[in-house]
């Protein structure tokens, strides 16, 4: 079953973190293969709930770009480097392809060989010698086991086409002789004696008996065809492994490379073959440009958001199958209709509750406190005001199945999160920043929680110094950063100086001003946001 990735913004918070592990969790158990992630470092409030009941942190999910290995190749295809050109030759013509990828040793990519190859090869190859092995020469011509002693067969092709005194007289054999000739006795007994590496007798023609206890005296490798002399020449050369006409400098694909980024280069390269490789160039299959229309983009789900800016990269191409959010609708598209779950709550985790009790899944107790975690920390204890009678309804019910003081577990958890210790002023502003457009002008907003005001207020102009320069990365007009006292219930507002004017009309403040504090203001989605765009919309 193909997997789907559930994951909450680029900044991922409790709330986020929890929601996409205990989503996952619920599908898992109505039978859908899922796997929670995260886009960015999970903060300490986080890895505290994670840390308290138990609970693996996700894996981190870099993008959701279509690679190589969502497209449907041909995995598996490819041929040994000892095989014979002529299986290779009827391997590529069976399958339909033009040219396939050879492997030695533990499958590792040796090149490519096409049809273009092989023909070159028998119009134009060297004829004259044999670079092969006992077996692949007896597939090749059809032939006939009469002595093996060598597996290997390499050497100098002789047909013995002179009449007996011709042959004796111009031709010295050696070691390093194969001979190809029908039932001239005279000619076995003289290649024996020389000890050649090989002879055919082609013709199905008998070999004296004499003969035959010599070559096993002399220890003589022997095959018999049913093949004449004429097509015996003609075939034998295709019993030379594929390796000896591999391309040098072949071109190879990973899987995990970007299809965009394939296309484009394969524009430049005009071929229609490309072996696909792992990061150990281990080969793993062929892909055909006629196989990238058969597209397998990623399967995920949201939680948390919905906004592409706040998503995971490449998510434009990624197939979106669901989204559970608890903020207001943006422009979010989909190419198919989807589950989508959207409600006036505090947080994403009190919607996931619901789905459990929906599904009639019994809730674990792990999964338990990572879902009154992430309740807890997006509603402040319950005391922001965008939480709502069902919030407070399921953080007594989960509560109550945990058998644990809410308030205390909240409070320690807002503690090991409030800690500006060892942070660096970027991180400290970046922690959790989110980004927003409307009207074509795009802003970040980012909040804390800490219990640490003085150690921003003290380092004021470093700390101004440091949000302009996040404000340019991101390419915004305006950033700011709430630093939310959870005692006070209230939040100190530090900005980029073009942000003045809009946050002056937007909390009705002319007195504005760096760490102005505002009593009452802890919740970005209800209350810093809809001031915002009430006045750049």
């Amino acid at each position: 079953m193909e997997k789907i990735y559930i994951f909450g913004h680029q900044r991922p918070d409790t709330d986020a973190t929890t929601a996409a592990i205990t989503l996952s969790y619920l599908k898992n158990q109505i039978g859908l293969n899922t796997e929670p992630r995260v886009l960015g470092h999970v903060n300490d409030e986080t890895k505290y709930a994670l840390d308290y009941f138990k609970v693996k942190e996700p894996k981190y999910l870099n993008d959701v770009r279509l690679q190589l290995k969502d497209i449907k190749y041909h995995k598996g295809f490819f041929v040994d480097e000892k095989m014979p050109i002529k299986e290779v030759y009827e391997f590529i013509s069976k399958n339909i392809v033009t040219g396939v990828p050879v492997v030695g040793k533990d499958k590792e990519f040796l090149g490519i060989v096409t049809l273009k190859d092989i023909a070159k090869e028998m119009f134009s190859g060297n004829i004259k010698s044999l670079d092969s092995t006992y077996e692949n020469i007896i597939n090749t011509i059809n032939g006939e086991k009469i002595l093996k002693y060598d597996e290997e067969i390499d050497g100098n092709l002789i047909v013995a086409s002179y009449k007996s005194k011709t042959f004796f007289d111009n031709i010295a054999l050696t070691n390093k002789d194969i001979l190809l000739v029908g039932d001239r006795h005279q000619i076995h007994k003289y290649a024996i004696e020389s000890k050649v590496k090989l002879l055919i007798v082609t013709g199905s023609l008998e070999i004296d008996k004499e003969n035959l206890e010599l070559a096993k005296k002399n220890k003589i490798n022997i095959i018999r065809t049913s093949l004449d002399t004429f097509e015996t020449a003609k075939l034998i050369n295709l019993s030379n492994e594929i390796k000896t006409i591999l391309h040098e400098n072949s071109i190879s694909f990973k899987e995990t490379d970007f299809y965009d980024d394939f296309v484009e280069e394969t524009k430049k390269l005009k071929h229609n073959n490309y072996p696909i490789v792992d990061s150990k160039n281990k080969c793993l299959g062929l892909i055909r440009i006629t196989d990238i229309v058969e597209k397998n983009n990623k399967k995920v789900i949201l939680v948390d958001h919905q906004e592409f800016e706040q998503s995971a990269p490449g998510i434009e191409e990624a197939e979106i199958v669901e989204i559970v959010d608890h903020h207001k609708i943006s422009s979010v598209s989909t190419k198919l209709p989807i589950n989508f779950r959207n409600m006036a709550v505090g947080s994403s985790n009190t919607i996931i509750h619901e789905l459990y009790k929906e599904s009639d899944v019994k809730i674990p107790n792990d999964m338990a406190g990572l879902m009154l975690s992430g309740i807890l920390s997006d509603t402040l204890i319950l005391q922001s005001p965008t939480t709502t009678e069902l919030d407070k309804k399921v953080v007594e019910e989960l509560a109550k199945q945990l058998k644990l003081d809410y308030k205390k577990y909240a409070v320690e958890m807002f503690k090991a999160g409030t800690s500006l210790k060892g942070k660096t002023k970027e991180e400290i502003i970046t922690s959790d920043l989110k980004t927003f457009t409307s009207n074509d002008i795009k802003f970040a907003v980012g909040q804390i929680f800490t219990l640490d005001i003085d150690s921003i207020k003290n380092d004021m102009t470093s700390f101004l110094d440091e949000l302009q320069k996040v404000n340019d990365s991101l390419g915004c007009k305006y950033t700011m950063l709430a630093i939310t006292d959870v005692i006070k219930n209230g939040s100190f507002v530090i900005y980029t100086e073009e942000f003045k004017e809009v946050l002056s009309s937007g909390f009705n403040n002319e007195a504005f001003e760096q760490m102005t504090y505002i009593d009452g203001l802890v919740s970005r989605k209800k209350q810093i946001v809809p001031a915002i765009l009430s006045v750049i919309e």
